[in-house]
């Protein structure tokens, strides 16, 4: 009823909270949307949490771009340790049998690089660092992009026009648009500048858990796709390609994907907020 407690548990009563969100959602699915279910939408308790997960998470890719450097190596402990002693937990370990606190990816290495005490970073370099945070049951996840020392002209373009990517995947998330509207504007913008974008890897939702619906993928076809709705909280990050999008995984470890060519990848990734007006950008 219109004077019952919103079931988003804001305490509310529903004809001042989510009534008029529900009424947009069921004329958009009597039009054959596909329409996010209210599982998906965040209520303002996860919100909060959501978002002290993320200050974590930001500072701890603020320590890591203060510190890394050539001659370091990609072992996390100084992920696992900030992240711990500030109320976090690194949600990379021990995911699915992942054995480090955070992904790092070098070079042609697209995603979901191992850390490790062997690897050491030389000049020239390009890597991700991606991170995620867990504070109470809650998940932010964003990654950055680093260049180590005198890095050449065509991997830092790459690195940049990545970056631009994302913004520009940012820029075409409004209320009440379609998913298939974000990898539209990220596929057009990698392919006017002679890239290939991703397809295997993509953005998810997040924040009750590491990965939920929706898909988010860099490629696609406006006003397709899911309707993206106010208080739904979601990932994109774009993975970029020198060359081809074609890529294969490391059979030893099961998990480091790299780009078949052997060409360069960049990834930029941020968690961001989908509000009344626009977006909030919790992790960056």
């Amino acid at each position: 009823g219109k004077n019952s407690p919103c079931w988003c548990g804001s305490g509310k009563k529903y004809k001042h909270c989510h009534e008029e969100w529900d009424n947009t959602i069921n004329v958009l699915k009597l039009q054959g949307k596909i329409v996010p279910s209210h599982n998906l939408i965040k209520s303002e308790e996860d919100i909060k949490w959501i978002k002290k997960a993320a200050k974590i998470n930001n500072a701890v890719l603020d320590l890591v771009g203060e510190k890394i450097c050539a001659g370091m190596t990609t072992e996390d402990k100084l992920v696992y340790d900030y992240t711990t002693s500030h109320g976090g937990i690194p949600a990379c370990l021990g995911y699915e049998g992942f054995p480090k606190s955070v992904c790092t990816s070098i070079n042609n290495e697209i995603c979901h690089g191992i850390p490790s005490e062997k690897v050491v970073l030389k000049d020239g370099d390009i890597i991700n660092v991606d991170c995620t945070t867990i504070v109470h049951k809650h998940f932010a996840d964003a990654s950055r992009m680093f260049c180590i020392g005198h890095v050449s002209e065509e991997a830092k373009r790459l690195v940049e026009v990545t970056k631009e990517c994302l913004e520009i995947g940012k820029e075409a998330v409004r209320p009440w648009g379609y998913i298939g509207d974000i990898g539209a504007a990220i596929q057009e913008h990698a392919h006017k500048n002679g890239y290939s974008v991703v397809v295997d890897f993509c953005g998810h939702g997040v924040g009750n858990a590491f990965h939920e619906d929706p898909y988010v993928h860099h490629v696609g076809i406006r006003n397709t796709g899911m309707v993206i709705a106010p208080g739904m909280v979601f990932t994109i990050e774009p993975m970029i390609n020198q060359g081809t999008r074609d890529l294969y995984i490391d059979k030893d470890n099961g998990w480091t994907s790299y780009t078949k060519d052997g060409k360069l990848s960049a990834q930029w990734e941020n968690t961001i907020l989908v509000t009344e007006k626009g977006i909030e950008v919790l992790a960056w």
